[in-house]
């Protein structure tokens, strides 16, 4: 194992120390408990949204946390929940009194943790609702899951969400465009290598040089079918597929077309992956109107890349149109 690391048990902690002193315009990071939040919170009257899961997805969650996105970020170990406690003190540190939202990846841990989170928030009388992101439609359960995993659609759920909550919405609405979102987003993944947790020290599993994973989730879970390499139209085609038949679009609809790069992709495979998958839309009369290429959605160093297809109408055009600051992403501002 070759890494970019010191003891493999401070990677979050010297991770999260290195993100908030590259961005203190941005965020500020507690570290004890662990979590990084807006650097102007708590924005009172304003609804503040927080998400987190297990570290290892970067940029996701801390990557979007600024003005237009997320209020806080909580990470956890690699690969794994936090824990309630620092989800709670985060809720404390940007509750501006118009409520919280908490958006949850569907993985049991993360489901857990953050329900028993908001439980000890309300019992501080800070209302918190939870919507859980299930975009994946490679599987219907996997071990880390009941019901389908949250993956790459995450994204599209906090910025979307995010721009609600900073025009002033309260938290009914900002809940019901949140699950509008993930509603109307649909995600499939492919893996082409293996991840390598550092306290592991090896791959989570094995590919040959000749073998891909269809539909592997974010920690390396299984997916729908090993096969052999196929060239790149081939594999978005396979990618593409079960997303449509999943959301059937008609001619002339519009979406916003996203391909995320694993970690270990380059941008030049991407933009060969988006080039058919935007291609294959089209002949549906499917209209491409809003895009995102890049890592946004990491699972460490993984070779591979996920396809998510989001549904627009004009009040999500609008919402993912408007100013967002982060780290990750910034545009309009």
């Amino acid at each position: 194992m070759k890494k970019l690391i010191n003891d493999p048990k401070n990677v979050v902690d010297e991770a999260v120390q290195g993100f908030a002193a590259a961005h203190p315009e941005l965020v500020v990071a507690s570290a004890d408990p662990i979590f990084v939040r807006r650097a102007d919170a708590p924005v009172a009257g304003k609804v503040a949204l927080i998400s987190g899961g297990g570290s290892g997805h970067e940029p996701l969650h801390a990557g979007f946390v600024g003005p237009g996105m997320l209020s806080a970020a909580v990470p956890g170990a690699v690969f794994t929940s936090p824990t309630p406690d620092p989800i709670v003190e985060a809720t404390k540190a940007v509750d501006g009194g118009a409520g919280v939202l908490y958006i949850v990846k569907n993985y049991t841990g993360d489901v857990l943790n953050f329900e028993t989170a908001a439980d000890l928030a309300s019992a501080e009388d800070i209302e918190v609702r939870s919507m859980i992101v299930d975009d994946d439609v490679a599987v219907k359960d996997s071990l880390y899951t009941a019901g389908r995993r949250g993956v790459a659609g995450t994204v599209l759920v906090e910025k979307i969400a995010g721009a609600a909550a900073e025009r002033g919405d309260d938290l009914d609405a900002v809940t019901a465009v949140a699950e509008k979102v993930n509603s109307r987003v649909r995600s499939m993944g492919i893996a082409l290598t293996a991840p390598t947790v550092p306290h592991a020290g090896e791959p989570s599993f094995t590919l040959t040089d000749t073998e891909v994973e269809i539909g592997i989730g974010i920690h390396g879970e299984p997916g729908r079918e090993r096969i052999a390499l196929e060239p790149a139209d081939a594999l978005v085609a396979r990618l593409v597929a079960p997303i449509l038949e999943d959301m059937p679009l008609e001619s002339g609809e519009k979406v916003l077309l996203f391909v995320n790069g694993m970690g270990g992709t380059p941008l030049v495979e991407l933009y060969i992956v988006f080039r058919r998958a935007a291609a294959i839309l089209a002949e549906r009369g499917i209209d491409v109107v809003r895009s995102l290429v890049g890592n946004y959605v990491t699972s460490l160093e993984m070779q591979g890349a996920s396809i998510s297809v989001l549904h627009l109408d004009d009040e999500l055009i609008e919402l993912w149109d408007a100013p967002v600051e982060t780290a990750a992403l910034r545009w309009g501002r």
